[in-house]
């Protein structure tokens, strides 16, 4: 499944439609306001489906992942100084990504490629594309990009 990742243009909150390849709207993601970063992502019907929530007072910045309100697991960033590299404790998976911090893999513990993550560049708002090998990893994917998209944003 390819989904294109969005942020609105004028939002109060970070806000972003998540849409397929023919431009429908998959989810829905609406920032909410909180110490730290914390999104609530909708489906195509307006249901309420996962949460993303930034711990806050971490050494390294840390985001927890909850999928129909159950603690999923947790992203975090790693110390590292020529590639961005995060520790996942979510389904096996493992991630890192290029130089520029652009491009990342998702990586099961069969070492199999789960997802791909690409940001687009020259855009007026942060655009990400994820393609998924199975539609049912669509959301944890999506739920992994807004963690380092949030961190990416809290360095700046």
């Amino acid at each position: 499944m390819k989904l294109i990742f969005k942020q609105k243009l004028f939002s109060w909150f970070d806000s972003y439609d998540i849409y397929d390849e023919n431009g429908n709207t998959v989810f829905t993601v609406e920032g909410k306001m909180s110490w730290g970063h914390k999104f609530h992502i909708l489906d195509s019907n307006g249901e309420h489906v996962a949460t993303l929530k930034q711990v806050v007072l971490t050494f390294m910045p840390r985001f927890e992942m909850y999928i129909n309100g159950s603690l999923a697991g947790s992203l975090s960033k790693k110390l590292s100084f020529f590639k961005p590299e995060y520790e996942l404790d979510f389904r096996g998976w493992r991630v890192s990504g290029n130089f520029l911090e652009w491009d990342y893999s998702m990586i099961d513990s069969a070492g199999n490629t789960v997802a791909v993550i690409s940001k687009e560049v020259f855009k007026l708002t942060d655009t990400y594309t994820i393609e998924t090998e199975n539609d049912s990893d669509a959301l944890c994917a999506l739920l992994v990009t807004l963690a380092i998209d949030a961190e990416k944003c809290s360095r700046n």
